[in-house]
């Protein structure tokens, strides 16, 4: 893994010669033809710009490390030079404001319903019984959005989403500027998380949508808004 660089303060980037590189990070259980990542690159493409589809389900299905998406991620922006800006939705999201966080070539975050405190939400979900259960059998069954049907997932998810929480104890700490969507009826990621999030950043606009955590009806307007934050750090979108 690459060495946190430090934070630095919200400015976009200078002129469309320096355009940064878009990355999208997909949700848990998806992939990285998520009908929102594909309706990004399409109406991105539009306009001349491109938009990397990152595939976040490393090593694979069954033992997902959020360590490794947030390596996979830093790859990804390219060299010391080189800056992003990060599109995530759900746990995309959760992993992109982390390496916001510690990753001074991220110059600006879009984040969909992003996963803050996942943990506590899934312990809650699934209850003492079910929870002790993961643990104990090592792995939990999920549904797979991006292929269908099942997939297990490893307890080794939690320890190191654990290790990864650890090391922002109060949220990520992200200075940059950010967009965040968030449905006012998502059961699975409550808005609260992001409006606690949002709370006293001037930096981050909060945009609450009435909608689920799919977004998909408020995709239109999620990408118009998109494409205007996005003005300032690519210079061929006007």
């Amino acid at each position: 893994m690459m060495p946190p660089l430090p934070p630095h303060p919200p400015t976009p980037f200078a002129s469309s010669s320096s355009s940064p590189r878009l990355l999208y990070l997909h949700g848990f259980a998806s992939g990285p033809n998520s009908t929102k990542g594909r309706a990004f690159e399409s109406r991105l493409a539009r306009l001349g710009v491109a938009i990397e589809r990152l595939d976040l389900r490393i090593p694979n299905m069954e033992h997902l490390r959020a360590s490794a998406m947030t390596a996979h991620t830093r790859e990804r922006i390219g060299g010391e030079r080189d800056r992003a800006v990060l599109v995530g939705s759900s746990l995309g999201g959760l992993i992109a404001a982390h390496v916001a966080e510690v990753d001074a070539r991220v110059g600006a975050l879009i984040l969909m319903a992003p996963a803050f405190g996942i943990l506590a939400r899934w312990r809650t979900r699934l209850g003492a019984l079910e929870w002790n259960a993961w643990q104990e059998r090592g792995w939990l069954e999920v549904d797979d959005w991006a292929n269908g049907g099942t997939a297990r997932v490893d307890f080794g998810f939690v320890r190191d989403l654990e290790f990864l929480d650890a090391m922002s104890p109060e949220s990520p700490d992200v200075r940059v500027p950010t967009l965040v969507f968030h449905g006012t009826r998502d059961d699975t990621v409550g808005i609260e998380s992001s409006r606690a999030w949002a709370a006293g950043k001037r930096h981050v606009t909060l945009v609450e949508l009435d909608d689920g955590h799919e977004l998909t009806t408020s995709l239109p307007l999620i990408l118009a808004e998109a494409e205007r934050f996005l003005a300032p750090w690519i210079g061929r979108i006007s």
